[in-house]
């Protein structure tokens, strides 16, 4: 069993658990987004792209949970046009992503993962990687993501891709469903 197998079983663990809601306690208090020194979940961020390294960021980016559809309509509308439409056709963790990167517009963002979550909010951890970093352009893997200019914005994280419906691409599929635009084109 390798290093971050074990790590991966301490972290589920009961002992964590405790361990877990203390982490909760204190990030309630935190601001929404904030810059952490290393990321909770080593065998995660590791499994995602991050580096202990110059030029590699990770961010806590805390989301809060429901209010993704519109409230019912009160007012009267003949049947077709009574259905509720979702409001947000995005992930949660697509919505983290596009935060972090708003707030450090001279970086990338990488990728992310669940660090924890409560009836409330969502914590994600993103992993950034800045541009113009020596230490990046010299690196062969992530110089490559540092050239992609707003690559979150444009859905092109695993978030992203996923949220489009684009994750199960390589398994015979031409895509898990059909463009937005023609769902749209169907309610009509």
């Amino acid at each position: 069993m390798g290093f971050y197998q074990l790590l991966k079983q301490t972290f589920q663990s009961q002992e964590h658990k405790a361990l877990e809601k203390e982490y909760l306690i204190k990030a309630r208090r935190q601001p929404s987004i904030v810059r952490v020194e290393k990321p909770l979940k080593l065998y995660r961020a590791r499994a995602l792209g991050y580096k202990a390294k110059q030029g590699v960021i990770v961010v806590r980016v805390r989301v809060k949970r429901g209010g993704r559809k519109r409230p019912t309509i009160r007012a009267g509308r003949r049947p077709k046009h009574f259905h509720q439409e979702k409001v947000l056709g995005k992930n949660y963790q697509w919505i983290a992503e596009e935060r972090a990167a708003r707030k450090y517009p001279n970086c990338e963002v990488i990728n992310s993962y669940l660090a924890f979550k409560d009836g409330k909010h969502y914590w994600f951890e993103v992993i950034l990687v800045d541009r113009e970093h020596p230490a990046i352009i010299k690196d062969k893997q992530l110089k490559n993501i540092a050239k992609q200019h707003g690559r979150v914005f444009r859905g092109l994280t695993s978030a992203g891709r996923k949220s489009r419906g684009l994750r199960n691409k390589g398994l015979g599929a031409e895509k898990v469903r059909p463009s937005q635009r023609a769902n749209k084109r169907k309610a009509k």
